[in-house]
């Protein structure tokens, strides 16, 4: 039996709009993930205590409040303060080009911006799922 792909679909910081979190949380589900949602108005170190305890592949972070800067980064930092440095890093929303490139220097795999085909951030995690070492676990 093969093991489900775990996302944590998270909104850090202020936002206070999360529809497209939720579609793409439908979207990972739909395609054969186990998703957990974990809501609006998530601090770096709630969204951390959350990927440790449920244990997931993928942190997804949807952000339009223009603090991408500061809290994606943070998320990342936390992990790897955790010893979890096995986990993909996504980001989604309103980010302009040239920051993420400076987000994938600080460890965020991709950013996924507005208009993006859900299929292709499902896609995108399944090959890196099926090539990561968490696959094996």
């Amino acid at each position: 039996m093969e093991r489900k792909v775990r996302v944590l679909v998270a909104k850090p910081g202020l936002d206070g709009h999360d529809r497209g979190a939720k579609v793409v949380a439908s979207a990972l589900r739909d395609a054969g993930m186990e998703v957990i949602y974990t809501g609006l108005h998530q601090t770096p170190e709630m969204i951390v205590e959350a990927a440790v305890q449920e244990d997931v592949d993928v942190v997804g972070l949807s952000i339009l409040s223009g603090a991408h800067m500061t809290l994606l980064p943070r998320v990342v930092q936390l992990l790897r303060e955790k010893g979890v440095d096995d986990v993909l890093v996504v980001g989604g929303g309103i980010i302009p080009e040239a920051d993420a490139e400076e987000l994938a220097s600080a460890g965020i795999a991709r950013i996924f911006g507005p208009g993006c085909p859900t299929s292709e951030i499902a896609s995108y995690i399944k090959d890196w799922f099926e090539t990561s070492e968490r696959a094996g676990v």
